[in-house]
């Protein structure tokens, strides 16, 4: 039985980035865009896919291992944006201040997973939340001027604890995100 897994820091929604969101969904209401329920918003270290049991028992043992020698540490969410580029918006983000402890724990997940054989999605690690994804946009200049507004704000600070590993079940409300373990930091 294949699971749909991913590794990832929670991220609990702090009061200027719940209001920043409630700003963009009535100013972009117009659009179809499929919002992240705010309770589901996370930072993803690496996404899996369909993963057999076999692999996550692994996966947990290599979790608890590189994530108990790895101490806490805090990053600051900042600014908006969007993926692929504004003439072909797919997901709008929530930013994150460049973190050497955030790029290190991505490269020890990474290389932990690479030490298992475990296959992972070879990707440059741009670190973001995504906060809504973009079914279909007509006015891009909108989507453009309304995200600018934010481009220097700080939402928050976010202490990272622990590492979790996420099954991701779809349905037809949205993605499911089952925590399957969480791993402490140091």
């Amino acid at each position: 039985m294949m699971k749909r897994v991913f590794i990832a820091i929670k991220t609990d929604a702090g009061a200027e980035l719940l209001r920043m969101i409630s700003s963009l969904k009535a100013l972009l209401a117009s659009e179809k865009i499929k919002w992240v329920d705010t309770s589901n918003i996370h930072l993803t270290l690496a996404f899996l896919g369909d993963t057999e049991e076999k692999i996550i028992k692994i996966l947990e043992l290599m979790l608890k291992d590189k994530c108990a020698g790895f101490h806490d540490f805090e990053f600051v969410l900042t600014g908006t944006g969007v993926f692929k580029n504004y003439r072909d918006p797919k997901v709008i983000w929530a930013g994150i201040r460049s973190s050497d402890r955030l790029s290190e724990l991505n490269n020890t997940i990474v290389n932990g997973l690479k030490e298992n054989r475990i296959n992972v999605e070879e990707r440059t690690f741009r670190p973001h939340l995504t906060i809504g994804r973009i079914r279909s946009i007509k006015d891009t200049e909108n989507l453009k001027n309304v995200l600018e507004k934010y481009s220097g704000t700080e939402f928050q600070t976010v202490h990272v604890k622990e590492v979790i590993l996420f099954e991701s079940i779809l349905m037809q409300t949205g993605p499911l995100y089952k925590q399957l373990g969480s791993y402490h930091l140091k």
